[in-house]
């Protein structure tokens, strides 16, 4: 201030300096107001410069205390780091064979509904919480009021998944335990997670759906381990039911936008045909490619069970996915599945396979169909799994008179080898909506598929789907 005041003396100076003749008293009193007006001008500033600071560091204090604030009040009332998501995806349905033409939107495995590829884990609702302590612990709880993981085994509950991962050697290593949706192959159980609206054959009968048990995870560079001892498809195991179950995975990310991963079970799980349990071996390898719009994913599985094929020898598969999709604009996008399953040895069959009784009369050496007291045929004998198209096929089979007729197994060493091709397009409505179509053919090289109109067999069946996917 005092350079100020110091220059307008000078300037003051200089012009009473001037010739006296150029200049009267009242211009240079007139200039000395106008320097006047303008030191009053430059203090002004230079003072407004000096509490500056000061007023931005009142206010930063200020913010800064109510941040503090609203930190202990979320971490008083266990907030922090705690998360929550969701979504809902109501689907149509439309199956030839079973006649079917349905929204389906929280609909269970219970009250005559069974999980079938055309009723798999679609029409549902989620609600994810997940929260992160800050030792790293991390517990999650996923419910799903209607076809959660267990909802086809534990019947009624509402828990997708119930699990805590808990730090052991730093954030690298951790204990798991819990409650955990299935991790083999390269689809997921929840729909938002999907391309498509159904799931490969390999993921709807190829593998389990969830373990309850206990394990590790470790991550290693690119590598991530992790394997779990416990139940499979069940909370709890009944008297007489077989030691847990060794379950495992192992991811490696090569890249930035490819890699791969396997995973396998290993030890006894129930057995649908034979009733009580029998030893499992199941393994599976998957990778996947993602590039700007492109999308490549593909699976291998392989897997046996003691005793629980269609005629009661070992039930043996092998099967193989591959999924390509690419996207013609940020929001639009087309997409194509294959899938290929094996499962011809002993009748066919897998631990997610269940064949139906009751379907058919036996004959006599005659070929008279079995009847009862009052002469009507006693329908006791064992049938395909004519929705989803595994098991022996079926024949049209008449008495010796062209008489009787009824749909019985041609072979029942001889099981079904299955394929699907699914077309779909998806399209991003907005951030949190998603809109997928589906058209799904399934083969097979036998007569196994039912349609239920007339009760006949083919060998082909035509689905088509339609999902809204929101989440949040």
């Amino acid at each position: 201030m005092f350079k100020v005041k110091a220059l307008v003396i000078a300037l003051a100076a200089a012009s009473i300096a001037l010739p006296a003749t150029a200049q009267t008293n009242a211009d240079i009193l007139k200039e000395l107001q106008s320097l006047r007006a303008r030191v009053d001008q430059l203090e002004a500033q230079l003072k407004a410069e000096q509490e500056k600071p000061k007023a931005e560091l009142s206010e930063f204090n200020r913010i800064a205390v109510k941040t503090e604030a609203l930190e202990d009040a979320i971490e008083a009332q266990g907030l922090k780091g705690f998360k929550i998501s969701g979504g809902a995806d109501p689907t149509f349905i439309a199956n030839r064979a079973q006649r079917t033409s349905s929204f389906q939107f929280l609909n269970n495995f219970t009250n005559g509904e069974v999980y079938a590829f055309d009723n798999s884990y679609f029409g549902m609702a989620w609600l994810d919480l997940q929260k992160e302590m800050d030792n790293g612990t991390r517990w999650r709880m996923t419910l799903a009021p209607h076809k959660s993981s267990q909802s086809g085994y534990n019947i009624g509950s509402i828990i997708h998944e119930a699990s805590v991962s808990i730090p052991i050697d730093g954030l690298q290593k951790r204990l798991i335990a819990g409650v955990l949706p299935d991790w083999s192959g390269y689809e997921y159980l929840l729909p938002h997670q999907n391309k498509f609206i159904t799931h490969n054959l390999l993921f709807d009968f190829a593998a389990p759906t969830y373990y309850a048990g206990i394990g590790a995870e470790i991550t290693d560079g690119k590598w991530i381990y992790k394997g779990m001892l416990g139940n499979v498809n069940a909370n709890k195991y009944g008297s007489g039911q077989p030691a847990p179950l060794l379950s495992y995975r192992v991811d490696y990310a090569k890249g930035e936008f490819n890699g791969f991963g396997f995973a396998g079970q290993h030890g006894k799980i129930a057995n649908a045909t034979a009733g009580g349990s029998t030893m499992l071996h199941a393994l599976e390898v998957d990778g996947y490619f993602v590039r700007g719009p492109l999308t490549a994913q593909g699976q291998i599985g392989f897997g046996q069970q003691k005793a629980a094929a269609f005629n009661g020898g070992n039930a043996q598969w092998w099967g193989v996915s591959g999924l390509a999709a690419y996207k013609l604009t940020p929001r639009f996008e087309l997409m194509a599945r294959a899938d290929y399953m094996n499962n011809k040895k002993n009748g066919g069959g897998t631990y997610n396979v269940y064949f139906t009784g009751s379907c058919f009369a036996a004959r006599d050496a005659a070929g008279a169909l079995t009847v009862d007291a009052s002469g009507t045929a006693v329908n006791d004998q064992t049938c395909a799994d004519g929705r989803n198209g595994f098991g022996p096929g079926m024949a049209y089979v008449t008495d010796a008179d062209g008489n009787n007729g009824q749909w019985e197994v041609a072979d029942a060493n001889k099981g079904s080898n299955r394929y699907a091709l699914s077309l779909g397009m998806s399209y991003l409505l907005n951030q949190f909506t998603t809109i997928k179509a589906e058209y799904r053919y399934d083969g097979s090289n036998n007569r196994v598929f039912q349609y239920v109109g007339d009760g006949s067999y083919k060998k082909s069946n035509h689905t088509i789907g339609l999902s809204t996917v929101v989440t949040f």
